[in-house]
């Protein structure tokens, strides 16, 4: 999912409004619609925050339904528009899944303190590190694609996630591009 939306969204969109996207894509039901509970966003320390919706919204990927009648402050409704998310896989319960999972490895605090890409970055290395490996690969550009940053940027995030205790180490391979990481001791078993 994270593949598909660096490209189904434009290379300037922020990382929150990814990590909402991410969310809405991975809960969203079969007519496309999503209802995401206020505590989702507030572990991703998006709570009250809007920008990420309208940011949405200017591109035309979702649109906010309005609050049910009652005055549901409970959840945020959308409709998203983007209809290739309707054939990707896996099932909906492997999504909900895939969801939650998300929430866990974008939470922790030395991560999540520094704001919406360090969180976004610390999904994209959980999700290219194979479970209890320690360890993980994948190539530099499409981890900046994903986190919708100018590849030259990304060293800098990694060493925000260095600084966190996420990562023990990390280089970029000058021949072949490649991302490598170890992962800090506490964290091996997942980010």
């Amino acid at each position: 999912m994270l593949s598909y939306l660096a490209a189904a969204l434009p290379a300037d969109t922020g990382a929150a409004a990814r990590l909402v996207a991410l969310q809405c894509a991975l809960r969203m039901d079969a007519a496309a619609n999503v209802q995401l509970p206020t505590g989702i966003l507030r572990g991703l320390r998006l709570g009250h925050c809007s920008e990420p919706w309208q940011e949405l919204e200017r591109v035309r990927w979702l649109s906010r339904i309005p609050a049910t009648p009652e005055g549901d402050t409970a959840t945020v409704a959308a409709r998203l528009f983007d209809a290739a998310l309707l054939t990707q896989s896996p099932a909906r319960p492997d999504r909900r899944r895939a969801a939650d999972w998300v929430l866990r490895a974008a939470r922790p605090t030395r991560v999540a303190a520094g704001g919406p890409l360090p969180q976004l970055a610390a999904v994209c290395l959980a999700a290219y590190t194979p479970h209890g490996a320690g360890n993980g690969l994948t190539e530099a550009d499409r981890m900046a694609r994903d986190c919708g940053l100018d590849p030259s940027a990304l060293p800098d995030v990694l060493d925000q996630l260095t600084t966190a205790g996420l990562l023990a180490s990390w280089n970029v391979c000058p021949d072949s591009g490649d991302l490598r990481w170890t992962q800090a001791a506490q964290c091996v078993g997942g980010l």
